[in-house]
């Protein structure tokens, strides 16, 4: 017992109870500050604006389940059709440049001309050309796929059968497939198919490859340039 008659750590206690009873009081404080800022003070009125979300889920409930019938069938879309070549004859390997000119002039920011209009330059001084591509009919895309490594580019020309599109293939194969762009047969000079191309140096080597056909069915027999 202490001198005044407390039992041995009262003090101890009585500071956990003070500590206790300041949290408890604390709490009450905060819960009500926090009512008081969230009462409402003078009067109110509804809001007249609609719910954004409810807005939002309501638009979507408007539109049809499948926009897909608007654009009729792949067979008939001009953003599939890619660019015609004629069919290589003979194996044949050359090589272009492609050059661009640029069609307008390259300022720096305080009106400095960096590049004239006019100038001419081989991109592939600057860049690299990673992976070949593949360019072929779609008739002979079996053919490409067992040529092409899986980091080259397939690309498709246009004037096969209607249902031989990049999207139907693609999907049908399991693997992405490109169009030959017009821009693209232009830069490079393509005339027949199917031609590998890939980087040499700073040049592109064309490699046109004649694909014999086996038995009159029309089917390339498996060659490897």
């Amino acid at each position: 017992m202490d001198d005044e008659g407390y039992p041995q750590g009262w003090h101890v206690v009585a500071i956990q109870s003070a500590l206790i009873g300041a949290m408890i009081v604390g709490a009450l404080i905060l819960a009500g500050s926090a009512q008081a800022e969230t009462s409402n003070v003078g009067r109110t009125w509804p809001i007249a604006e609609p719910d954004a979300m409810a807005e939002i889920e309501a638009a979507v409930a408007r539109q049809p389940a499948s926009i897909a019938p608007r654009f009729g069938p792949r067979s008939g879309w001009s953003a599939l059709k890619g660019a015609t070549l004629g069919t290589a004859k003979a194996d044949r390997v050359r090589s272009v440049v492609p050059f661009y000119t640029l069609d307008q002039e390259i300022r720096l920011a305080d009106g400095k001309i960096l590049y004239p209009k006019g100038f001419t330059f081989n991109p592939l001084t600057y860049v690299s050309l990673p992976q070949r591509l593949v360019i072929v009919h779609p008739r002979d895309l079996g053919w490409a796929l067992k040529t092409a490594a899986f980091t080259d580019w397939i690309l498709l020309t246009g004037g096969g059968d209607s249902q031989d599109d990049a999207l139907s293939l693609g999907e049908r194969h399991g693997r992405a497939l490109f169009i030959l762009e017009e821009r693209v047969k232009d830069r490079l000079g393509l005339t027949v198919a199917p031609v590998i191309v890939r980087q040499a140096g700073q040049r592109l080597e064309l490699t046109e490859v004649h694909l014999e056909r086996k038995g009159g069915q029309g089917l390339p027999q498996e060659k490897r340039p």
